[in-house]
């Protein structure tokens, strides 16, 4: 199953989607946004149930809990690891695998060894800066920087959904979770894909398809050598997505056999 994002040599015009808070991160952001924002979905429409709710962690032990305020009895407990801290006070992202707490066997250490071989290069730095604000309220870029981080983190580690709470005073923690949510079907991806091109999270929705049959263990078959359509199934249902030359979708629909 051939990465277009890869392949192809072609230019994307960048007023498409929002641009990613670190640039650097932009090509594992594309590959998972839409398998990221299905599981983000599942995950909170779990929490949904809940009511009112909040959230307990245990950073060494790497657990965290969802409990419903209303009936404490009604409860999530999943594997939860640090995968980085967003402060707007110092301005700065600072990963996990940096802080002396976090062990050298935890998933964010797979982060800085990709980095160091594999790059982006700005996994393997300890802090990382933010850019020029050009404007932008602190944090509202820490806000934004974390969704980046964590559909990065998930794409690295394979693992979705992840949890960006406020911990205070505007910092954002990210936090890959490991719990179970319901499988994806195609159907799901072709009911939710109207609103999330309407939101902006896919800058490259020809890729993002792409990763998310990846992702979801789904066969996806490219027509012509331009990736110009797709067709993806998942054992029981099938759609095809039409791309333009920039990589946007033009048409899609659950194909009847």
């Amino acid at each position: 199953m051939a990465d277009p994002g890869n392949t192809l040599n072609q230019p994307r015009q960048p007023e498409y989607g929002r641009a990613p808070a670190f640039g650097d991160l932009a090509p594992l952001v594309d590959r998972a946004a839409l398998w990221v924002a299905l599981r983000q979905d599942a995950f909170e429409h779990r929490l949904e149930q809940f009511g009112d709710w909040r959230w307990d962690m245990n950073v060494q032990a790497a657990r965290l809990t969802f409990t419903s305020t209303a009936d404490p009895s009604r409860r999530i407990e999943t594997k939860g690891d640090l995968i980085a801290s967003i402060a707007p006070g110092p301005r700065s992202l600072l990963w996990a695998w940096a802080l002396p707490h976090v062990p050298s066997t935890a998933p964010a250490h797979l982060l800085r060894a990709h980095g160091e071989t594999t790059g982006p290069r700005i996994l393997a730095q300890a802090e990382v800066p933010f850019p020029e604000l050009g404007g932008e309220d602190p944090g509202d870029f820490a806000k934004r920087a974390a969704q980046d981080v964590g559909v990065a983190a998930c794409e690295l580690l394979g693992r979705a959904p992840f949890f960006a709470p406020s911990p205070g005073g505007g910092t954002r923690a990210v936090i890959v979770l490991d719990t179970p949510v319901e499988p994806l079907t195609v159907q799901d991806a072709v009911v939710a894909l109207p609103r999330l091109l309407a939101s902006g999270v896919l800058r490259d929705p020809r890729t993002a398809v792409w990763g998310l049959a990846r992702h979801a263990g789904w066969q996806l078959a490219w027509d012509g050598p331009d990736f110009t359509a797709a067709s993806v199934t998942d054992g029981s249902v099938s759609a095809r997505f039409s791309f333009d030359r920039w990589g946007r979708i033009t048409q899609f629909g659950l194909q009847t056999s």
